[in-house]
């Protein structure tokens, strides 16, 4: 195979020890945590407990400091490949504090123990979500870091031109993955093109080892073209041993990730199994229940601000207070969208005009200084206000809390079979897209973010997506 490595022994590169990062942020959260322990169990104790279980309560309390910490160690919550990125970092927290909750719960009723039930009913999930808030903030303290180049892995990525240009591209558009591209390996044909793109130092495919040694690399990622073959693989994977240096594979499924991938040996062969999506069941069910009473919930608890909302934009500009559009929803059926009106009244009849100041390099019309907001309109859409009607539509289940952007129907037409996937889900009020950018994004990254959500959609990743989408109001970047 053209690329393969030589056959003669390589000496490999001196090994690096692991990364002094991680280490250190893996201590402050075992601090933390055992910190938020102790508090946990001295409110318990402070609760005055029944007489003759004080002495029990005490040590279960002290216990409470020491075993928290090494359950979520046990569970992956300290392992360096989960620190900043997806969501397996807040599930083994929630996977700690279940079982935990549940074994203190089998020990008091079994072992006559007569625990306090503030202890297992309160403290234990307290602590759990206590937890989860501070793995939260330390995430984003970590994408600062990130942000200036720190705490993150020096990569090598290998294999044809065009893919590794691809991922190199992804990488240092996201650098919250933690992932600074130091080196490329191509096939000759690549290696003046790569060069030139990348902007790093680029060798052959037999040259991986070599490179990543005189880079300082810790973490090789071959990417899924041809070069990519089972031998090639194996002798790479052989000849990083004992280096230290993590070696990492792009199965070619890129939006396709979590739950739905699993190896599956077959007589000794591993295959990746690839779990198809589930766009019904339970959690359905369970997504739409909860899409209604939380909108009817928000609903009753900010109709003051819609009130004043409505009435700013009635006193501010002629028009209607709420602005009727349709859009495309789940399986192609048009609903009517609610906003309210942030801009003047024949908006619609002025984008011919002003086609070409359009900034979308899409299907979407965008302009930051669209002369047609009026100034309330601006305010709203900064913080994304004008959007708080479409809880109607949720409430009426036209859309949900989280999903795709809701397209429009000159869009939809010009989808083309891949694209079309984004309407195999309710269209949501906020999504990937809301957190990632918003009017920011490039349109071919706003339709893979919407696809890699309908692929991966999970409870989880809603309440995930919901939690970030605060912090993108707030900041209100990618809003105009």
């Amino acid at each position: 195979m053209s690329g393969t490595p030589a056959r003669e022994a390589v000496t490999p590169p001196r090994a690096r020890p692991a990364q002094e990062w991680a280490g250190r942020y893996s201590l402050v959260l075992t601090v933390f945590e055992a910190a938020a322990a102790a508090v946990a169990g001295a409110a318990v104790l402070v609760t005055r407990p029944e007489a003759g279980a004080t002495t029990l309560l005490s040590w279960a309390a002290a216990a409470l400091v020491v075993v928290w910490p090494l359950l979520l160690h046990a569970h992956g919550a300290h392992s360096e490949r989960v620190f900043g990125t997806g969501s397996e970092e807040y599930r083994a927290v929630g996977r700690s504090g279940f079982l935990f909750l549940a074994t203190a719960a089998l020990l008091s009723y079994a072992a006559d123990l007569h625990l306090s039930r503030a202890l297992v009913v309160v403290a234990v999930p307290a602590l759990t979500v206590v937890t989860l808030v501070g793995r939260y903030a330390a995430r984003c303290a970590l994408h600062r870091l990130r942000a200036q180049g720190r705490c993150s892995k020096r990569v090598v990525v290998v294999g044809r031109g065009t893919a590794v240009l691809e991922l190199v591209d992804r990488l240092r558009r996201q650098r919250s993955a933690g992932l600074d591209v130091v080196a490329a390996c191509v096939t000759p044909d690549d290696r003046d093109r790569v060069a030139a793109t990348s902007g790093v130092p680029v060798g052959a495919l037999d040259e991986v080892v070599a490179l990543a040694d005189r880079t300082g690399a810790d973490t090789i990622a071959v990417t899924s073209a041809s070069e990519t073959a089972a031998q090639y693989l194996r002798r790479l994977s052989w000849q990083l041993e004992g280096t230290g240096i993590e070696l990492l594979v792009a199965p070619g499924l890129i939006e396709v990730a979590g739950p739905r991938l699993h190896i599956r040996p077959f007589e000794g062969l591993p295959l990746l199994s690839v779990e198809q999506p589930r766009f019904e069941g339970w959690q359905r069910v369970v997504k739409g229940g909860l899409d209604r009473a939380v909108a009817a919930l928000a609903i009753v608890l900010v109709a003051p601000v819609l009130l004043a909302i409505a009435a700013a934009v009635k006193l501010t500009s002629p028009g209607p207070v709420l602005y009727r559009q349709e859009r495309v929803g789940v399986n192609g059926r048009s609903f009517t969208m609610y906003k309210f009106r942030s801009m003047v009244v024949d908006a619609d009849r002025q984008v011919d005009a002003l086609r070409t100041q359009n900034i979308s390099d899409g299907l979407l019309f965008k302009m930051r200084a669209d002369p047609r907001v009026t100034p309330v309109g601006r305010l709203l859409r900064r913080l994304s206000l004008d959007e708080l009607p479409q809880l109607l539509n949720v409430l009426g289940g036209s859309m949900s809390l989280v999903g795709p952007r809701p397209p429009l129907p000159a869009e939809v037409a010009r989808y083309d079979t891949s694209v079309h996937r984004r309407l195999l889900v309710k269209p949501g009020l906020t999504g990937l897209w809301q957190v990632s950018g918003r009017s920011d994004l490039p349109w071919e990254e706003a339709v893979r973010l919407d696809l890699r959500y309908v692929e991966n959609w999970s409870l989880a990743l809603d309440l995930l997506i919901l939690v970030k989408t605060a912090r993108a109001v707030l900041s209100r970047s990618g809003a105009y």
